[in-house]
């Protein structure tokens, strides 16, 4: 599961649209023209296809680290000889879900616009920029996150406690 956050965050998959997507009911399927600017959409974001797997051999490598190849050159060696010649291999899947994604949460005309907007060289530099964003946002949840826990851990025993959930208690 943390590979797969990881990778997520690596592609710059927009989470908000993710999550979006999955909290609505099931819609009609999105026209073939919304699929199609959404796939251009889609393709623009991840930006080079080569980069942007490259980018995430770093982190996949901590990954497998925590997943138990505890020797670096290992988890490089798996990272290097299995998972990204499997996600090379299966980007095109990926790009082809995230643009049904897009498409069942934009509407056509948006999808051009960002589509336009990628095009353009701020749009292109958005792109280049998005494996450093996305590690920079988990750096910064990571920090936030770590910031709340000493009160977040306290709450929660509190919480156990008033349900009764703790040793001896009597679940509610």
């Amino acid at each position: 599961m943390r590979l797969m956050a990881v990778i997520i965050l690596c592609l710059g998959v927009s989470v908000p649209c993710i999550a979006a997507a999955q909290g609505a009911p099931p819609a009609a399927a999105p026209d073939a023209a919304a699929v199609t600017a959404a796939r251009d959409v889609v393709t623009q974001m991840q930006g080079d296809r080569t980069n942007t797997l490259n980018g995430m051999a770093a982190p996949m490598v901590g990954m497998m680290q925590q997943m138990g190849i505890k020797e670096p050159d290992r988890a490089r060696t798996l990272v290097q000889e299995v998972i990204l010649p499997m996600l090379t291999a299966h980007y095109d899947e990926l790009l082809d879900i995230q643009a049904r994604s897009f498409a069942s949460v934009l509407a056509k005309d948006d999808l051009q616009a960002i589509g336009a907007f990628y095009a353009s060289p701020a749009g292109r530099r958005l792109a280049a920029a998005q494996p450093q964003l996305a590690q920079a946002q988990m750096t910064g949840m990571t920090q936030w996150m770590g910031g709340m826990m000493p009160e977040m851990q306290t709450k929660i025993s509190q919480a156990i406690k008033a349900h009764g959930w703790g040793p001896g208690g009597n679940p509610k």
